[in-house]
């Protein structure tokens, strides 16, 4: 099954692989990729480059929002078949090389078995490599502060709490935020559509997940493309705080 590729402004394009998004933005046929699927997107991922009129060969560099498997999926692969940097928060460099992992547990899963869509949503995670073990061996910090010097010219912006070094990325040319999971518009174990943080089970500090909330209401733009959920149109900061609100 090939990705949903969805062109949302110049350059930019958002990807719905299973379950999860990832983000590309273009100049020419060189990208900067913003997450990486499953692992068993893999076939998605490459696909969707080829969508876009780029390749795995012209990926300028892959930014991680954060290093679960369902977003660090195919980084590794990345980096090792092309050489292509993976770059994430100083924080998040340890997670992404498996020194630890700060990642739902499986008892967690179990004791919320009972909500709605948890059990399929957890099936479908453990088909795709939810579990895998797939850690970058050489990640890399942002190579700079500010907007980076990579198609898109996405800029940084650290959000902690679903893990300690979440990053989303503002592309202000645009009006973009690439809000990986720290704001949502949907996920299968949720019931609620629109704006929204992940259920709790999710998140390794909520309380710090929903302060982050806070810096994405500061970020000027009209189109959030999330980690989860469909693109949505409207200006950031109303999003960030309906999130806040719901999560109150």
């Amino acid at each position: 099954m090939r990705a949903d590729v969805q062109q949302v402004a110049d350059g930019t394009y958002l990807v719905h692989g299973s379950n999860t998004n990832w983000v590309i933005l273009t100049e020419g046929d060189a990208a900067t990729l913003i997450d990486t699927g499953y692992p068993g997107d893999r076939q998605r991922l490459l696909d969707s480059l080829t969508a876009v009129g780029s390749s795995p060969q012209a990926v300028a560099a892959v930014l991680i929002t954060h290093a679960h498997n369902d977003h660090l999926g195919n980084a590794e692969y990345l980096r090792r078949a092309h050489g292509t940097p993976v770059y994430l928060h100083g924080a998040e460099l340890p997670h992404a090389r498996r020194e630890f992992l700060h990642q739902v547990t499986v008892g967690q899963v179990l004791r919320n078995g009972w909500r709605p869509g948890v059990l399929p949503w957890a099936v479908h995670a453990l088909r795709l490599g939810g579990t895998a073990h797939v850690p970058v061996a050489a990640p890399e910090p942002f190579p700079a502060a500010g907007p980076l010097d990579l198609p898109g010219r996405p800029v940084p912006v650290h959000t902690p709490g679903h893990t300690q070094g979440h990053t989303a990325f503002h592309v202000p040319d645009t009006g973009v935020l690439v809000s990986g999971d720290a704001l949502v518009s949907g996920h299968p174990t949720s019931r609620l559509a629109g704006p929204q943080l992940l259920p709790d089970m999710f998140h390794h500090q909520r309380a710090q997940a929903l302060a982050s909330l806070d810096r994405l209401e500061r970020l000027d733009g009209d189109l959030l493309l999330p980690g989860h959920g469909p693109l949505l149109r409207g200006p950031v900061p109303q999003a960030a705080l309906q999130a806040r609100e719901r999560a109150l």
